[in-house]
């Protein structure tokens, strides 16, 4: 499955994370001093530059923490309020607008996608469900040799979504639709093209005025290209043809647009994730329709222990949510309803050593020690790749390349 989150701090290789600034922290100061050692030890071991860890519990405590640099370069801190890529996160939203066209009754959840989209191959017997739950069989792209070395080669080219589809295309479907799940980001690039077409709308204008504004995210956004707002988090990747450690802020992130493009921050996405998991506005008004948000909820089993994957939303051991990453950045943005708590986790690197997603090791770092009977812990081979996008819940087919 796969999933997505944003922020950061830093150390360079060897050198320790400054100390924790005082933050937003209610929670005992013992404990917040035992996360407070722990997260540290984790970027020291891993060498993460930058991490950004909020975990709120509704009306009550709450640890917002910012550890190392949004930038090697000159040393400037994470904030909460710092703009970053949040990769798979974007699903959240793109299904998000599906749904509300459902709502609307200008779509169908059962309908084949081949009633609203012409040109997918069996697009007569894939339905929007299975585009929204990954169960379409659709080859995923961000697998496909030629579109990785022609992203490494040059990240910074801009992607149309008929060029990405039509690189999935090339490729036969890997089983029929409906039988088993398996994460692609072909299917959420679908989808977006559906809200575009039966929306009226861009992709980002429709999110903008459908579904950011009405949840008071004013800080998240849809590029249209390769811009981020200011203060941003640089995301350090070796996703490079010599295997160097490079700043890919400003590379151009089009090859994932509904998929995994979107820029957040820790605070809109700690306000977001409440909105998600219920269906209901910060103002009580409703975002989605109670049986539509149901059928958003209705998590379906993935192959994977624990882990189950619903309408653009996954589920891992009772945190609901998303994950992503790509390359430089990843996000895990997720709920426990039982506890009312909200956990964002973000992290400006996904070099990896020897630890697979240094979002999930930052997470499990953080949940063994908050929630030990809840904690984040995704299997191998459930976890998603990081370049070059690595944005979504975790998956339970690794690809050697870019994932969302």
């Amino acid at each position: 499955m796969a999933a997505a989150s944003l922020l950061l701090t830093a150390l360079c290789a060897g050198q320790a994370p400054a100390a924790a600034p005082p933050g937003r922290v209610d929670i005992d100061p013992a404990v917040a001093e035992q996360l407070d050692d722990a997260i540290t030890a984790a970027m020291r071991k891993a060498a993460i530059p930058g991490v950004g860890v909020g975990l709120w519990v509704d009306g009550e405590d709450s640890y917002v923490r910012a550890f190392g640099t949004a930038d090697k370069a000159t040393g400037v801190p994470i904030k909460t309020d710092t703009h970053t890529r949040i990769g798979s996160v974007t699903k959240t939203f793109t299904v998000t607008a599906v749904l509300q066209l459902v709502d609307d009754g200008k779509v169908r959840l059962d309908a084949p996608v081949s009633t609203y989209l012409d040109g997918v191959p069996g697009g007569d017997k894939i339905t929007v469900r299975q585009l929204a739950d990954m169960r379409s069989g659709l080859y995923n792209y961000t697998e496909d040799p030629r579109l990785l070395a022609t992203y490494k080669a040059d990240p910074h080219r801009t992607w149309t979504p008929q060029e990405l589809l039509d690189t999935a295309f090339r490729h036969p479907a890997d089983f029929p639709a409906g039988t088993r799940w398996e994460y692609s980001n072909t299917n959420t690039v679908l989808l977006g093209l559906l809200v575009e077409k039966v929306g009226g709308q861009p992709l980002h204008t429709y999110l903008q005025q459908h579904v950011f504004e009405p949840a008071d995210l004013g800080a998240t956004s849809l590029p249209t290209g390769a811009e981020i707002a200011s203060p941003y988090v640089h995301g350090y990747t070796n996703f490079t043809p010599n295997g160097a450690t490079v700043d890919a802020s400003t590379w151009n992130p089009s090859w994932a647009w509904a998929a995994g493009a979107t820029i957040s921050t820790m605070d809109d996405l700690h306000s977001w994730v409440p909105t998600l998991v219920t269906g209901k506005l910060p103002d009580g008004d409703r975002l989605l329709e109670p049986g539509t948000q149901a059928q958003r909820m209705r998590m379906l089993p993935t192959g994977h222990p624990d882990i189950g994957y619903g309408l653009g939303i996954a589920e891992l051991d009772g945190w609901i949510g998303h994950n992503g990453e790509l390359p430089g950045y990843e996000t895990i943005a997720v709920r426990l309803p039982q506890e009312r708590a909200t956990m964002v986790i973000v992290v400006n690197s996904d070099v990896d050593g020897k630890f697979g997603s240094l979002s999930s090791l930052i997470a499990n770092t953080v949940t063994k020690i908050a929630t030990p009977e809840h904690v984040w812990s995704l299997p191998p081979a459930a976890q998603p790749n990081a370049v070059p996008e690595s944005s979504a819940p975790p998956t339970p087919a690794p690809s050697p390349a870019p994932s969302s």
